[in-house]
Formats: structure tokens, C-alpha cells, sequence
């Protein structure tokens, strides 16, 4: 895992320079080989891994070292992707689905204390692979896919339950073309598929991130969805990763954070 801070610079006419980042540091511990989710506190910072069998988030300090483990006894699908409330409560994203095959998916709260609730969602237009979740401030959760050259960003269309699917519902979309950044595992195709993204603390900018490009719009009265419709945005190249799929905001929101699957990575 590697985290690297990339200056936002948004008021600048041009895309920031991948060299304009530095590595914030290395995780070398083997448990966390397939980071795909970031979240960051003043003196904290949170990953967890692509899939797995247990809900398990990475507790490090900001030198990359792993204090903690928080885990709760549910057996995931695929998840990509995780946010942090205000509460300090995580969510992931329980939406990896790359044989285009489940029926639902889901996103996961997991707690401080290890206690957690599974809320299954349905698509109304059939089944996507997802592999980004937008967190606002006020709480409201987005899903944005991972079809090539598109993405479609859903958001739950009623308060979610414990006990039933939650319809979701499509609210914005926006596409992409190949950029030509290094990086990533796919060559050309990984220029143009999200793999991650995050809401800033203040939610007034949203990110989201291909494997080798991160994508900005400015949200000035915190409505996400209106922001990505909007299609004024600004392409931010980051460092060449094996495999980036996690993006988060630093908490002053002035820098974005990165990590990439694989032990150890720049």
C-alpha cells in the first residue's frame, strides 16, 4: 500500500503534475495487500481490502503503521470502497461485481466498538460493478459504477433497511476518455473506469478517481449529484501505481490521498 498526497490546486487552469505529489508513506504490513479504500482523521488514517471473508478495517497511524484492527463477524461479497461519518462510524462498499451476476448489493456500517448492519440495495436497471462510494457530510451515500468510458452514480432512494433491499436510483452520470497517464494494470482501459472516490469534510468537493487519473468538481452548496452532472471538472494525473483504487480527502481538504493494491508500493 502507498499513500501519496497530490495538492488539489483548484484554481489552476491545467491538470496538476503527477511529480507534484509525494509519498506520504509505505505500508509494509502483509495483511493489507489489496488496499481499495481510504479514510483520514487529523492523526489517523483507515484502509481496508478488495473482498475478503470478514468486514476488516486497517487502523494506522500517519507513518503507515498499522495500531489496530476493527472487525465484525459479516461475511462480504466484494468490498471496494469506504468512508468515514463524522461519528467516526465506517461505511463500505459491499458493490464489487465483476461477473455482472448479483441481484443486490450492499453497503456495510461497521462501528468503532466492532458492531455492524448490512443494508442490501437493488439497481432499477439491472446488475453493475461499483467500486466507488461518495459519503456527504449530511450522510447521504452515492454508488458510482465502473463501466468503461462511463459512470453512473446511484443513490438510495429511501431510508435504508436492515431487513429489506433498498431500491436505488440513478441521479447523475459522467464519462471519460483515455488520458494517457501511466499506471494502473490495464493499460488504456484502466485510464477510463472508476475505482474509487470520496466527498471532502467540508462537502463542497467531490473525487473520483480511475486507476490513474483523479477527476474534481466543486460542489459549493454540498449537492453531489448536481456537481458530477454538471460536467465542469478537473483531471488531476497521479503517481503510476500497479493497481490505485482508493482515493480520500486529507482533513483540511486541500490534498488528496491515494493508496494502490499490493505490499509494499510507493
Amino acid at each position: 500500500l502507498a499513500l501519496a498526497t497530490v495538492l488539489l490546486l483548484l484554481s489552476a487552469p491545467h491538470p496538476a503534475l503527477a511529480d507534484s505529489a509525494r509519498t506520504l508513506c509505505t505500508i509494509r504490513d502483509q495483511r493489507i495487500d489489496e488496499s481499495s479504500g481510504l479514510a483520514a482523521s487529523a492523526d489517523r488514517l483507515w484502509t481496508m481490502n478488495d473482498g475478503g471473508t470478514r468486514l476488516r478495517v486497517f487502523e494506522l497511524d500517519w507513518s503507515c503503521r498499522v495500531l489496530r484492527t476493527i472487525e465484525a463477524g459479516i461475511d462480504p461479497y466484494d468490498v471496494e470502497d469506504l468512508a468515514r461519518a463524522r461519528d467516526g462510524t465506517f461505511w463500505l462498499a459491499d458493490t464489487g461485481d465483476n461477473g455482472l451476476n448479483r441481484s443486490t448489493v450492499a453497503v456495510e456500517r461497521l462501528r468503532p466498538d466492532g458492531s455492524a448492519t448490512l443494508f442490501r440495495l437493488t439497481y432499477p436497471d439491472g446488475p453493475h460493478d461499483a467500486e466507488a462510494l461518495l459519503l456527504t457530510p449530511s450522510g447521504q451515500l452515492f454508488i458510482a459504477t465502473k463501466e468503461p468510458l462511463d459512470s453512473n452514480v446511484y443513490t438510495p432512494a429511501g431510508r435504508l433497511s436492515a431487513t429489506r433491499p433498498t431500491p436505488l436510483r440513478k441521479v447523475a452520470s459522467t464519462g471519460f476518455l483515455p488520458t494517457g497517464t501511466a499506471g494502473g494494470p490495464v493499460g488504456t482501459a484502466g485510464q477510463v473506469v472508476v475505482t474509487g472516490g470520496a466527498v471532502s469534510p467540508d462537502g463542497r468537493t467531490v473525487v473520483l478517481r480511475t486507476y490513474t487519473d483523479a477527476y474534481v468538481w466543486s460542489a459549493p452548496d454540498g449537492d453531489v449529484a448536481a456537481a458530477i452532472s454538471s460536467g465542469q471538472r478537473r483531471r488531476i494525473p497521479l503517481p503510476p501505481t500497479a493497481q490505485g483504487e482508493a482515493v480520500t480527502f486529507t482533513p483540511d481538504g486541500r490534498s488528496l490521498l491515494t493508496s494502490t493494491e499490493g505490499v509494499p508500493a510507493p
